[in-house]
Order: C-alpha cells, then sequence, then structure tokens
C-alpha cells in the first residue's frame, strides 16, 4: 500500500521524483534508468516539483500504458518495475517504483551503453562516465576495483618493508601474507600487484593512480581565496591518515580553555570524529576517477573532508546514517581493518555523530557533491583565554598582517627580544599563533595568526 501523505511531505533526492506530467517522455526514463542503477526510487506524476501541488493525470490507464511502452522500446536492459494509479480525493496520480536491478548499468537506447547509462546524485540524473559504468557493471559481479589484477606489475613492485612496518605494531608480515590480503594475486601463473596493492604499498603507485593523495589545506576565513598553509601527502596510504590527523589537528587548535593556571589549546574537532571521516575518505574514495584527489579543507568555521565518488550503487543517505555500509574498495578495507584502523563494518558514520554531539558541536554533514562524497564539521569554537595584556598585543599586531619576526614584535612592544621569544612560545603553544620559517633557529621565521583571537 502507497502512503502517499509520507511522499508528499518529502522532498526530491535520491529516491524521489516528482512530475507534473508525461508530455517529455525522454527525462522521464533518464529517470527510471538512474533510479535502477542506483538504489531504486520512486516517480510520481502529476505533482508540480518545486510546489509539491497536486495537479492529477486526466487519463491515468492511458499513461500507464504509455509508460510500459516507452520503458520497454527506450530502455536495455529490461527493466520491469512497478506502475499504479495512485487515487487522490478527486485526481489521480500515476506512480512508477524502480527497484535496484540485478542487471545495471542500464542505458537509454537511442544512446548506447556508451552514452547512454545514467546515475542519480541528490535530486537529478547525470550521465554516468566511464569510471561509474565499469563500476555498476562489477556491483553486479560482486567485485571491487581494488581486487583487479595489474598484469603489468610483478609482485616484486610492492614495498615490502613499507608494508611490514606499517603491519608492525599488529604482527610480522611474511611474504605469504600478501596473498592472503590480496595484495598480490596468480595471473597466468605468476605474482601480480591488485589495484589494492599497488594503491597501499606500490612502489610507484602514483604513477599508476596520480591522484592517490591527499591534498590538505588551511584557508583564511570562511572561503578558499586566500590559502595560509598547505601540505601535499603522499605517503602509503596507512601512513596518510596519520598525517592527515596530524596536519588538521595542528591547525584546529585553536579554542581555549582555562585549566589550573594555565591555559591550554583544545582540538576544534574530536579525534575520534576526525580519525574516523579521514578512514572512511580513503577507504571508499574512487581511484578510478582521474583528476580529483582526496582534499581535507580547514576554514575558520569549518573542516571538510572529501573524497572521488559517491555512495555505492544501491546505497542511500539515510541507509549511511543508519550504519549500512558498502566496501567500495575491499583490499584496502581488509588491510585497514588487520590494521586496527577499522573497529567495526559500518559504524563510523554514528561514531562521528555521538563524538561530535557529546563535544557539542552539530551532527556532521553527509553531502554526495557531483561524483563525490563530501563530510563537513563544524569546528569548536573559539573561546576567549585571559591573556596578558601584552600577549594581546602581540595577538593585535598579528592581525591583518602576513606575518612579523622576532625582532619586529620585539620592537613593537617594547621587550626584549629574548622575553618576546617566551611569549611567542607560549602563544604557539596555545595554539593561536603559528611559526613559519624552515627550521626553529630560522632567522626568517615569521608569526602569524591560526584563526581569530
Amino acid at each position: 500500500m502507497v502512503d502517499l501523505a509520507n511522499l508528499m511531505n518529502r522532498h526530491e533526492g535520491k529516491t524521489l521524483e516528482f512530475k507534473r506530467d508525461a508530455s517529455s517522455p525522454a527525462p522521464l526514463m533518464k529517470t527510471l534508468v538512474a533510479f535502477a542503477n542506483g538504489s531504486g526510487g520512486i516517480l510520481l506524476i502529476g505533482v508540480e516539483d518545486q510546489t509539491r501541488h497536486i495537479l492529477g493525470v486526466p487519463e491515468p490507464t492511458r499513461l500507464e500504458g504509455q509508460l510500459a511502452s516507452w520503458i520497454v522500446d527506450r530502455i536495455e536492459p529490461k527493466l520491469v518495475p512497478e506502475l499504479l494509479i495512485v487515487p487522490w480525493r478527486n485526481k489521480n496520480l500515476v506512480l512508477v517504483e524502480v527497484f535496484p536491478s540485478p542487471l545495471r548499468p542500464h542505458f537509454l537506447k537511442t544512446e548506447g551503453e556508451a552514452n547512454g547509462v545514467y546515475v542519480r546524485i541528490g535530486s537529478t540524473n547525470r550521465k554516468a562516465d566511464p569510471a561509474q559504468v565499469a563500476e555498476l557493471k562489477r556491483q553486479v559481479l560482486g567485485r571491487s576495483f581494488d581486487e583487479d589484477p595489474l598484469p603489468e606489475k610483478n609482485s616484486d613492485e610492492l614495498d615490502f618493508p613499507a608494508a611490514s612496518e606499517s603491519f608492525a605494531a599488529k604482527r610480522k608480515l611474511v611474504p605469504g601474507d600478501l596473498q592472503t590480503l590480496n595484495l598480490v594475486v596468480r595471473y597466468q601463473n605468476r605474482l601480480v600487484l591488485t589495484v589494492g596493492g599497488l594503491l597501499l604499498f606500490g612502489k610507484e603507485r602514483l604513477k599508476v593512480f596520480p591522484d592517490a593523495r591527499i591534498r590538505a589545506a588551511v584557508f583564511v576565513g570562511k572561503d578558499r581565496t586566500q590559502i595560509l598553509d598547505a601540505q601535499e601527502i603522499t605517503s602509503h596510504l596507512p601512513k596518510a591518515v596519520d598525517e592527515v590527523i596530524a596536519f588538521v589537528q595542528r591547525n584546529t587548535r585553536r579554542a581555549i580553555q582555562v585549566a589550573g593556571i594555565r591555559n591550554e589549546g583544545i582540538p576544534g574537532i574530536p579525534l575520534i570524529a576526525l580519525r574516523e571521516a579521514v578512514i572512511n575518505a580513503v577507504v571508499h574514495a574512487d581511484y578510478g576517477q582521474h583528476g580529483s584527489p582526496l582534499r581535507v579543507a580547514i576554514f575558520d568555521d569549518r573542516l571538510e573532508i572529501e573524497n572521488p565518488g559517491g555512495l555505492p550503487p544501491g546505497l542511500t543517505m539515510d541507509e549511511v546514517r543508519q550504519g549500512a555500509s558498502k566496501l567500495r574498495n575491499r583490499v584496502i578495507g581488509r588491510v585497514f581493518h588487520e590494521l586496527g584502523l577499522i573497529e567495526q563494518w559500518g559504524s563510523g558514520i554514528q561514531r562521528m555523530t555521538k563524538a561530535c554531539l557529546d563535544a557539542g558541536l552539530p551532527e556532521p554533514v553527509l553531502e554526495e557533491i557531483g561524483s563525490g562524497f563530501r563530510v563537513t564539521f563544524g569546528l569548536i569554537p573559539v573561546q576567549k583565554a585571559s591573556l596578558e595584556l601584552l600577549d594581546q598585543k602581540i595577538l593585535d599586531l598579528l592581525e591583518g598582517s602576513t606575518g612579523m619576526s622576532t625582532s619586529q614584535i620585539s620592537n613593537e612592544i617594547k621587550r626584549s627580544t629574548r622575553a618576546t621569544r617566551d611569549r611567542l612560545k607560549r602563544l604557539v603553544e596555545l595554539g593561536l599563533i603559528r611559526e613559519y620559517g624552515s627550521s626553529s633557529r630560522d632567522p626568517q621565521k615569521v608569526f602569524k595568526l591560526i584563526g581569530p583571537a
């Protein structure tokens, strides 16, 4: 039984679309194809998509037959949705319910498989690129991208010392483990790397997958106009996780609390939430996409972690929030699980949410952005600390400055270089300012504000 009242209270999204009429069949067929290639969905005809005002369908039986003919004539492979005429007061609507299809990828016959495959991104239908089409086919076969063998990459191209170092805290890695972990597979009577093996520990992984890196940046204010700090992280993926976390913690220790007689910086985001988000991004990224590295962006008010690849086919955002999970990369996922980086499948989003709420922060925002996925955290707001007048004067001097040296600050506050250096060191420890230079003894070193004081 269709709960029409419930449908009318929902907004259009990944599994729901409203159409006022069926005067143009092409958009309707694109929607049905996109639903079948993803998590399924309901197309409701006779409703204005913006206002959700119910217009009704003048001849519902005729439209039902017409839709059935269009679906048969225009969509490949064969799609068998449920067609219903739904009465609503003195009007009738036509409802088409599509279920996730084991025959995907479906496509429009007139455009062919190369150009006619569509996927659902939010409330829109997007033409699938070759990487997305390949992923749809792998999903049907029950395979993941990182399980594919690389015939041109022999097993000796795996960095065994790096892999051993990653496992050192858990157990001693032996060569036989490489096959067990599916880092290498037997192909035509020889051992070759899998995609996952190359991504995780390949000696030349960035030559094959140049976007298997993480770009981290700190921006001034709330947009991307001005970069304060940036780091390109190209380490092996398990190590890269720790480097991203260190970068974020270093650049978000801006909140201040009074603890005893000294003020201390506290993280702008709970470590549990940060760690889960970074690991999820690395494990679920679509490394088959080109030109889309993982990105971490820190602003004054938020932290964004974005990876290429939206939700896997058949998974909705509501299901993700409730703990459902589908691994896009099984090899990477298994290695991370063995390393203890992943504790329990499907619980990461819930742990993130709880950690944020416990810290007094809003729930993280989860979004599909184009062909990517983004998690956005609000940062713990900066609180005023009980600073001495000279400390506050230093912060005022650095406000709007592009950076000042110890001697410049010393001259302004009329204190010795040694006394000024001690104050600057304390402000750095509090997370209010940051030093920039080649080393701690660099005579050209300058100090800048990290965030609003």
